[in-house]
């Protein structure tokens, strides 16, 4: 095809990283994956056509070798997904320094080393950045200190890309989900729905009592974020850059002072207040 890419995807085992490579790949894309697990990466090579390099993150050795296959493998670097992270939650007060250090390594350190390995070639190709970030980038939630923390810095870490390198032909640009039916967020609201005790529903009534305030009133799925992804890897994207693009069901429209007026809220049984 005429705008054949070449495009890493890291954190592609599962989630926004897996539906954002599965649909580059449909759109007849060269795509090289990353993610510390092994299994699901061979999978999705297996299943689409990508390319799987399974390696951690925050490795400055994998980044210079991811970016190494996709050039050996096919010859150019057009865009870069930067997807991989954790989470942990906690407050200042009460977070452990190694949660910090994971956290960061994963989240801001990792983006940084593979976009340093990637930027010459990505000049080369006028290519294009996008990060995944999250709402938690724009908006605080109670206990979320090192996620809310790592996932700002990575949004002004793609900025900068955007400002220093966008008259060169390299357009940086970020996505901010909110709740996304995705492997780590299915592991929140299954804590969560331990959280409230017997008689919850599980994981459906946690994702329904997390996003019944939301405008949309449900979670995303990962397809609708690989979907923006997809656009701002493009052309048609071509005078996007340095943007910010919530992703949200409309999270970041509300104005949570105005909440009382339509919904009656209650404290949870046993919260802490």
């Amino acid at each position: 095809m005429m705008d054949e890419r070449v495009v890493i995807v890291t954190g592609a085992g599962s989630g926004i990283g897996e539906a954002t490579a599965r649909l580059l790949r449909e759109q007849g894309h060269h795509v090289v994956v990353s993610g510390r697990r092994v299994e699901p990466l061979r999978r999705l090579e297996q299943e689409t056509g990508a390319l799987a390099y399974p390696s951690d993150a925050g490795d400055p050795d994998a980044a210079e070798g991811l970016v190494r296959t996709a050039l050996d493998a096919h010859g150019r670097l057009d865009g870069v997904v930067l997807n991989a992270g954790i989470g942990r939650g906690g407050t200042v007060g009460d977070l452990s320094p190694a949660d910090w250090d994971e956290v960061m390594r994963t989240n801001v350190t990792g983006p940084m080393l593979l976009l340093r390995a990637a930027i010459p070639h990505l000049l080369q190709a006028r290519g294009a950045v996008v990060a995944v970030a999250s709402v938690s980038a724009l908006r605080n939630g109670a206990s979320n200190a090192p996620y809310a923390v790592s996932k700002a810095a990575l949004l002004s870490l793609c900025r900068s890309v955007a400002v220093d390198y966008g008259r060169a032909g390299v357009r940086a640009n970020v996505v901010c989900p909110s709740w996304v039916r995705t492997e780590m967020a299915d592991r929140r609201m299954a804590r969560f729905a331990r959280e409230a005790g017997p008689g919850d529903g599980g994981v459906e009534s946690a994702y329904a009592e997390a996003t019944r305030l939301l405008p949309m009133g449900r979670p995303g799925e990962p397809r609708e974020v690989a979907e923006t992804i997809g656009w701002l890897i493009s052309p048609a994207a071509s005078y996007v850059n340095g943007a910010v693009l919530t992703v949200d069901g409309g999270a970041t429209a509300l104005d949570p002072g105005t909440l009382a007026f339509d919904f009656h809220i209650a404290p949870r049984a046993g919260a802490d207040l």
